[in-house]
């Protein structure tokens, strides 16, 4: 048994930057099990499979290392990428069907590659003493979206400069961590944690710009925002709050636009 696989930097004009995903292709979906056990192999925090279903339409799941995720935004700009480059499609927009529904990807004139996401926002909450003490800082607030904890910090260089426990991390809140701050030569900065499953610090997280994107669009009173996620990749995200199509809500989706680049083309034998 053959698959084609490829390895993308997403949210990267270049290789060795950004969030390396795979990206494997199928004609139909082989045994989840399988999948799980590709996506341990390749070691990455996760690894994307797509089954086309129509015309620019497909099928997408995403694994880690340890699970199936129900979202993910560096493996999916990976896939799309990969679609775009790779394997020959017409037009310059796709739609991907997932468990968090549509997300339409559009090819953008300079190369770069738009996510349309549903957007998540986070509410404060009061502090928690022992997610503080394994991040090793205070936050200045506490937020919880429903899939994350955002946790905001008063400058960049707080960001970079934390040195989380992570086996604390896991032991007492086993969730996903995002930490943020505003960012000296962008409109913000973060880098996101998610020991449940895995992944001690992401390099760049797309999902959690669904989070990212509501909060300092309220914070700071704009709605296009440019983004830099500074674990020791880095990754740069430009991100806009929009409302959902012909919802008129505003804050209903999120999108969020970047490069990738192609870092290994190859085949898995199994």
């Amino acid at each position: 048994m053959k698959f084609s696989f490829y390895w993308v930097d997403a949210f990267a004009a270049n290789v060795f930057a950004g969030n390396p995903a795979g990206v494997v292709p199928l004609e139909s979906w082989p045994d989840d099990s399988l999948m799980q056990r590709i996506a341990f192999e390749n070691g990455l925090s996760e690894t994307a499979f797509f089954v086309k279903t129509a015309e620019a339409r497909y099928q997408l799941r995403w694994f880690t290392p340890a699970v199936e995720v129900d979202l993910c935004g560096h493996a999916t700009l990976a896939s799309a990428f990969v679609v775009f480059t790779q394997l020959g499609a017409v037009g310059n927009v796709l739609t991907f069907d997932s468990h968090s529904g549509p997300l339409r990807v559009t090819r953008c004139a300079d190369g770069r590659m738009e996510l349309d996401f549903p957007s998540e926002s986070a509410e404060p909450v009061g502090p928690a003493e022992d997610l503080a003490r394994a991040l090793g800082g205070v936050p200045t607030a506490f937020l919880r979206s429903r899939t994350r904890w955002l946790c905001v910090y008063p400058s960049a260089a707080n960001i970079i400069a934390l040195q989380p426990d992570h086996g604390l991390l896991r032991r007492i809140l086993p969730g996903r961590i995002t930490i943020t701050a505003p960012g000296d030569d962008c409109d913000f900065v973060s880098r996101t944690f998610v020991p449940a499953v895995g992944i001690p610090e992401d390099p760049v997280t797309g999902s959690a710009h669904c989070t990212l994107t509501p909060y300092w669009a309220g914070r700071l009173g704009k709605t296009q925002l440019h983004a830099r996620q500074v674990s020791a990749r880095g990754g740069e995200l430009w991100c806009e709050l929009a409302p959902a199509t012909g919802s008129g809500r505003d804050g209903d989706r999120v999108k969020i636009t970047g490069h990738a680049t192609l870092y290994l083309r190859g085949e898995i034998e199994i």
